[in-house]
């Protein structure tokens, strides 16, 4: 774990997704901040520290990199991976700065070593080459089988769903060969049967992130060079995932659901989206080491019981009252070391079991008055306790339900305000009467006034960043569709009255 002892020069060996070995070193510690960069290693085996000396740092060319270091700054609130071992001390070479304006996790340092090893000794040459010369060949004409369309060359991300302005045949054959026009897409999304979509990937490994909406029975991307695939459907029953697969979300799918993965998942980190209390781990993945739980107000500790190998355990609840109910399952699971909550308005000191594997503990949105308690429960036990948002109960009980509650987080002036906005719309709305379409004005007048207030909360308090940005159209959507408002007009009028 990361705590007071860990100082500049200090370096870890990190488990890799692919199943090596590289390395980190840290930089500088700075409060609550902790700067680290990767080393330019890989093995089969653990290395020792005297293998590791002299080693160069790793900087970053595979895709658009230009060759910049792999080192970040990285808060407190992300524990060290359970996947990484402290092993001694080794000087920082001059050439690399103390801290890193780039900020993210510990996890990120593994992945970019495994990014750039798979760039280097995977990726076919010449489809680095097209990937490259890409970045300059200005637009191009596409033709996926249902009329042309014009895109920049270097565009990283395709929607073949049907959703945006990309044209696909709704039947029949896709004509998949059109990608190599577009060597710098990674992304793709698609919606619906395979219709050759798991063959074109194949012979495309450049694509390596895949989002597949309404997903057939049998999903078979075995011989894929995916790193991450965000899968949904209800049809869904079988799921064949290729060996480099190292990022899995689900939604939407059947609780029977079987996957089938590489040494029962146990390179993947496992994200389960609109969770509930009685969402389960799929069949097949006894050996994941992370899981994430993202959905409902109730989520439950039995989803993850079997789970032996159970390193690390993240939950966020998108709707009050943010409960964790059959929390003593996780007493029988001994590898577990890091537990992350998000929104947990309804947990309290004791909800969590003893747990002796436990390193760190992250909470982020509770009740104020659970924190002394908390505090003392893990006091000298070597837990490390990260606690940010907690709000008082008072407060909390007036806008448990207000979906900008956490924006206090950010600014306590601001958040309260865009929270006073929010629910003075819902008052508004809610006593427009039942014959809506007779009093059409003051449904748009109130919900105006919202855009309005947030157009002034970010003016004045600067909060609105792109998330906060997504959560106001969500919040807005939501109003209009509590005010029977269609859904295209409603976003039309987010998007004409917004100035953030």
């Amino acid at each position: 774990m990361l705590d007071r002892v860990v100082r500049p020069g200090d370096v870890a060996v990190m488990r890799l997704s692919d199943g090596g070995y590289g390395a980190c070193q840290v930089t500088g510690v700075d409060g609550r901040v902790t700067s680290a960069y990767a080393l330019r290693w890989h093995s089969v085996d653990r290395p020792s520290l005297d293998e590791l000396r002299g080693v160069v740092p790793l900087t970053l060319d595979h895709h658009a990199h230009d060759g910049r270091l792999a080192h970040l700054s990285i808060g407190s609130w992300h524990a060290v991976p359970p996947g990484f071992t402290w092993i001694g001390t080794l000087p920082v070479p001059d050439s690399v700065p103390a801290s890193s304006n780039t900020y993210s996790g510990w996890q990120s340092l593994a992945d970019d070593v495994v990014r750039q090893r798979r760039w280097d000794r995977e990726l076919p040459a010449a489809v680095k080459s097209a990937y490259r010369a890409a970045a300059t060949r200005g637009q191009v004409d596409v033709d996926f089988g249902a009329g042309m369309v014009t895109l920049g060359a270097a565009t990283p991300r395709l929607d073949l769903s049907g959703e945006d302005s990309m044209r696909v045949p709704t039947s029949g054959p896709v004509r998949w060969s059109t990608l190599d026009q577009l060597p710098r897409c990674t992304a793709l999304t698609w919606t619906g049967p395979d219709r050759g979509l798991a063959r074109a990937l194949a012979d495309r490994p450049i694509v390596s992130s895949l989002t597949w909406r309404d997903a057939p029975p049998v999903v078979d991307l075995a011989d894929t060079g995916l790193q991450h695939l965000s899968l949904a459907g209800a049809d869904v029953r079988e799921v064949w995932l290729p060996r480099g697969l190292h990022g899995l979300e689900v939604a939407a799918v059947d609780p029977g659901l079987a996957v089938y993965a590489a040494d029962g998942g146990r390179w993947l980190h496992l994200a389960l989206t609109g969770a509930d209390a009685e969402t389960t781990v799929p069949a097949g993945l006894h050996g994941v080491r992370e899981v994430a739980l993202d959905g409902g107000g109730t989520m439950s500790g039995a989803a993850v019981r079997e789970l032996k190998e159970l390193e690390s355990f993240r939950i966020h609840w998108r709707k009050p009252p943010g409960q964790l109910i059959d929390a003593a399952a996780f007493a029988g699971l001994p590898c577990l070391a890091v537990i992350e909550f998000v929104d947990g308005y309804g947990l309290d000191a004791d909800t969590l079991p003893e747990l002796p594997s436990l390193t760190q503990l992250s909470i982020s949105g509770l009740r104020r008055s659970v924190v002394p308690a908390l505090k003392a429960r893990y006091r000298g036990t070597g837990v490390r306790l990260v606690i940010e948002g907690a709000k008082p109960d008072t407060w909390l009980a007036a806008n448990l339900n207000n979906p900008f509650r956490d924006w206090v987080d950010d600014d306590a002036r601001g958040g309260a305000a865009a929270c006073k906005a929010y629910a003075s719309a819902m008052r508004t709305i809610d006593k427009v009467p039942q014959d809506r379409d007779r009093r059409p004005d003051e449904t748009e007048a109130a919900l105006r006034t919202l855009v309005e207030a947030l157009n002034s909360i970010d003016q004045r308090y600067e909060i609105i960043d792109t998330l906060r940005r997504e959560e106001a159209f969500d919040a807005f959507m939501e109003l209009a569709a509590r005010a029977e408002v269609q859904a295209h007009l409603a976003d039309q009028w987010f998007d004409e009255w917004r100035d953030f």
